[in-house]
């Protein structure tokens, strides 16, 4: 069986998985049933604070247990909260909702990263493959959200925002399947375990990694972070242009499908060279002083454009570095706890960002945005010199 072969079961999951009709809508139906901006900031933190919670746990399920196994019950998270979400008729039963979608995340986050570099590594032997092959998940599943955003403009514009969530329920289901039919790897089955305390104990050694790793970790929470203001944030600056319905569809496959683009070129970017990294962080100042500044509805879709791709870049280079220093037996509890530290970044941001939105607009929010792609800037410069971490030397304590 070749690597392609082999990860296709996978592909079909993430694709499957990925169509979620009422992404590109969802703010339109947020304040149909009487949310507004500063609610948008308190249900955003609501997820955001299930995620660490659920997330260093299945972590530990995924290493201990099975990753496939963990990857199903994300389908089954978002079925529910997709569910709920469309019978929603209020502000309460709404962010009930999300906390199912918390969960989602948590599970499928970074269990997926961890399948892809230890499928890699035992077709190949090696971590060199790791970023192109992450890079088409993610190109697959921006391909499921571009495709999803414009029939669900399309569907929110013919009936309603609503019946977009009824229709996305089929489509996680049947990516349960897909992930049945997965043969994942079993590199982290290979070494004893030990007990429960241990194996928590070896994952938090592990990022911590002497020091060494955090930077990394540091940059993978902020260029999740910044991401995830995007998302969850950019479409206000539309809404205050007063932009058609209709156009929320284009406007977020186009977001989405820098997620893929990003994937795809990450591998073609050497991060670690001066020029190349000095071009990326020129493009993530513009991007910044478009929205602080001020534009219309093209400028700021093309600012959150270039912070998409750019960072989407970002963090899959961040997350070879990770992978590369911690071994297959604690791979998902590290990549998981990184995780649920960059949700934990992102909440008290969340509030912070829907209270100025509601306040000041959305360009006080941009300010905010805008101080967490420096901080991210400064831990690229200080991660140049760095092409590859030596893997982290554990000694399991019972």
């Amino acid at each position: 069986m070749t690597l392609t072969s082999r990860l296709l079961p996978l592909h079909l999951g993430v694709l499957a998985q990925g169509f979620m009709l009422w992404l590109p809508v969802e703010k339109l139906f947020l304040s149909e049933i009487g949310f507004d901006a500063a609610q948008i900031g308190l249900m955003a933190a609501a997820y955001a604070a299930v995620v660490p919670v659920v997330e260093v746990f299945s972590g530990i399920l995924a290493d201990r247990w099975s990753r496939r196994g963990v990857l199903v019950l994300s389908s089954v998270a978002l079925s529910v909260c997709t569910l709920a979400g469309g019978l929603s008729t209020g502000v309460t039963s709404y962010i009930a909702s999300v906390l199912a979608l918390g969960v989602y995340f948590a599970l499928f986050s970074g269990t997926v990263d961890a399948v892809v570099y230890d499928t890699v590594l035992e077709e190949t032997g090696g971590s060199g493959e790791f970023e192109r092959r992450v890079g088409r998940v993610r190109s697959l599943e921006a391909v499921a959200l571009v495709t999803s955003s414009l029939a669900g403009g399309w569907v929110a514009e013919l009936s309603s925002p609503r019946v977009t969530y009824f229709l996305s329920v089929p489509f996680a289901l049947l990516s349960i399947v897909a992930y049945l039919r997965f043969a994942e790897p079993v590199l982290h089955r290979r070494s004893e375990r030990g007990t429960l305390r241990a194996h928590l104990g070896t994952t938090w050694r592990a990022m911590a990694g002497g020091g060494r790793l955090v930077p990394v970790v540091l940059a993978a929470m902020l260029s999740a972070t910044v991401t995830q203001l995007v998302f969850e944030f950019g479409p206000l600056w539309l809404v205050a242009v007063a932009l058609p319905a209709v156009l929320y569809g284009p406007y977020w496959a186009v977001l989405e499908s820098m997620l893929g683009l990003g994937g795809l070129l990450a591998g073609r970017f050497a991060l670690h060279r001066l020029p190349v990294l000095a071009g990326l962080l020129a493009l993530l100042a513009g991007a910044c002083a478009v929205l602080v500044t001020g534009g219309g509805a093209v400028w700021f879709t093309v600012a959150q454009v270039v912070l998409v791709l750019a960072t989407a870049v970002v963090t899959i280079h961040v997350l070879r570095l990770l992978h590369d220093a911690v071994p297959s037996t604690v791979r998902t509890g590290v990549a998981s706890g990184v995780s649920a530290l960059s949700w934990l970044v992102f909440l008290p941001v969340a509030l912070l960002s829907g209270v100025l939105v509601r306040d000041a607009g959305p360009r006080a929010a941009g300010w905010l945005l805008a101080g967490c792609v420096a901080a991210l800037a400064v831990l690229l410069v200080v991660l140049k010199p760095r092409t590859r971490l030596p893997e982290v030397q554990l000694v399991t304590r019972t």
